[in-house]
């Protein structure tokens, strides 16, 4: 029998697993375990290096609050709770499971959140897992991993034989879905059946993962949601990178104390100088991120997106899918990530063509083409959009559906007040909707023009079909045509969420004839 035990004191729930025994909170239908640490602190001489799995606790250990968060700037659109604090000693997780009983252990979903590699965390208050495990029959678990210049600085090939690692959020998250194959089963999950998904960075990650040789093994279904899947580069852009950090830092690479000088910067500082960093990257070369994953021949031998093109990934379901109006977020918040204006996207183009000298690649007029129909102001959104999401999935869907069955979506829901102001179906929008969040709280003005009642019924299937795929079954929900895997031999039928669900044949034809079959990304 499948269930977490010791029920004692009153609203309390005991685990014993492999790691530890923790005492979670029982919470009515649900249970929950918080702040499990699953990696010993990355602090100190640990900074920038590889994360080591934490070791087993004697005593047991209090999971009734969160850990902290990974520092960060303080950003509006992503709230962290009001009793957040930052530490670098964040690689902690959070385990949510059904209170009743199961006979047979449930399916584990392990969400990745996103924030531009940047910002979140695990314990947002929007990833409050409640609703998701009571629709759903699941065990979902939220993972924290090193942000910006903690955790995608490549220190290593700036300053080479100074004991830096690389790569180290993606080496997190592989520690976390190690934590879990080793230790789930003591709150009622399968390790056998575990879902990773996530959203903007986290399916970034997500589709890294699927691309990454070790993680075989370590899950069995993945979904990607909005995920810069092409937004992954080299060494040489990483090397670049960290020459800004160390100078944000006014720390001087060339001189014989500057790793010294580095671990002994503050956590603010880091993160001072990596806003810095933030801000100047896509500046100097639009379209590109300062803070990825990075390809380093070794845990990530090649591009995410080209390897899952090629049909080469791990041969695992996928669900993947994207957000009508992506982009409208990043203009919205005058956020420098995504380039919107003719002359940057040109300038990105040509920068993206000088990386590809053998590869014969569209022009930004050959893609223009594409939406001649769009007011003029929604061009650059369009095409800023496809780029950075919706091209990258709709490749990844090509060429995966060869070696899996694939699932492609896209969402084109809004509230009339998210119409009204003009974000639409913008970047994040159906996070409250898989959550069963539907606002943050009585001064959200999501529903001000009403539209509660549609949210909560899409919001039902959403849950239905994210969840009856990590059951391991096709991702349908009642009362709508059932959804076709997508096949370029069979119609690339793609559904549509909105107020009615509906499967749609080819739905990017216009899109694939503009932009073509090759993956365009930087190296």
């Amino acid at each position: 029998m499948s269930h977490p035990n010791d029920i004692s004191p009153a609203g309390t729930r005991l685990a014993h697993a492999p790691a530890g025994s923790f005492r979670g909170l029982e919470l009515g239908p649900v249970l929950s375990w918080r702040g499990i640490r699953f990696a010993e602190p990355p602090t100190g001489d640990a900074r920038w290096r590889d994360p080591v799995a934490a070791k087993p606790v004697a005593d047991e250990t209090d999971a009734t609050r969160y850990g902290p968060v990974c520092p960060q700037s303080v950003n509006p659109a992503v709230p962290l709770g009001e009793d957040a604090v930052m530490d670098e000693d964040c690689l902690r997780l959070n385990v949510w499971a059904p209170a009743s009983e199961s006979e047979r252990a449930r399916p584990v979903m392990v969400w990745v959140h996103g924030g531009a590699y940047t910002f979140g965390a695990s314990s947002q208050p929007l990833f409050d897992a409640t609703s998701l495990v009571t629709h759903g029959d699941v065990v979902v678990v939220t993972v924290n991993y090193r942000l910006g210049a903690f955790g995608f600085l490549d220190l290593a090939s700036l300053l080479p034989e100074q004991g830096f690692d690389r790569n180290l959020a993606l080496k997190d998250v592989l520690l976390a879905l190690e934590w879990v194959q080793q230790n789930i089963r003591a709150f009622g999950g399968d390790p056998d059946r575990v879902t990773v998904f996530g959203e903007s960075a986290g399916g970034g990650l997500v589709t890294t993962l699927l691309a990454t040789p070790s993680a075989r093994g370590l899950f069995h279904r993945a979904i990607a949601e909005s995920s810069p899947a092409s937004s992954v580069y080299g060494a040489e852009r990483a090397r670049a990178v960290a020459a800004r950090f160390t100078a944000a830092l006014r720390i001087d690479e060339t001189q014989p104390d500057a790793a010294e000088a580095l671990r002994a910067a503050t956590p603010q500082q880091i993160v001072d100088a990596g806003m810095e960093v933030y801000a100047q990257v896509p500046d100097a070369d639009p379209g590109v991120l300062a803070f990825a994953p990075v390809i380093d021949g070794d845990l990530l031998p090649e591009a995410p997106a080209v390897v899952l093109r090629e049909g080469r990934g791990l041969a695992v379901p996928l669900l993947i899918g994207t957000n009508k109006d992506e982009a409208s977020l990043f203009k919205f918040m005058k956020s420098p990530l995504i380039p919107i204006t003719d002359e940057r996207l040109r300038d990105m183009f040509g920068d993206m063509a000088a990386d590809n000298p053998a590869l014969e690649l569209p022009t930004f007029d050959d893609v223009r083409t594409a939406y001649e129909h769009a007011r003029q102001r929604a061009i650059g959104l369009g095409i800023a959009r496809d780029i950075g999401f919706r091209m990258p999935s709709v490749w990844i869907a090509e060429g995966h559906s060869r070696v899996a069955d694939v699932w492609l979506y896209r969402f084109d829901h809004a509230a009339p007040f998210l119409r009204l102001i003009g974000l639409g179906a913008t970047h994040a929008t159906e996070l409250p909707y898989l959550w069963g969040k539907l606002t943050s709280g009585p001064k959200d003005p999501t529903f001000r023009l009403g539209g509660r009642r549609v949210a909560e019924s899409i919001s039902a299937r959403m849950q239905q079909r994210w969840t009856a795929f990590a059951h391991g079954e096709s991702p349908d929900a009642d009362g709508s045509a059932p959804w076709e895997t997508y096949s370029i031999e069979q119609g690339r039928s793609t559904m549509v969420i909105d107020h009615q669900d509906r499967l749609v044949p080819d739905l990017d034809a216009s899109l694939r004839a503009a932009w073509g079959d090759e993956v365009l990304t930087f190296h």
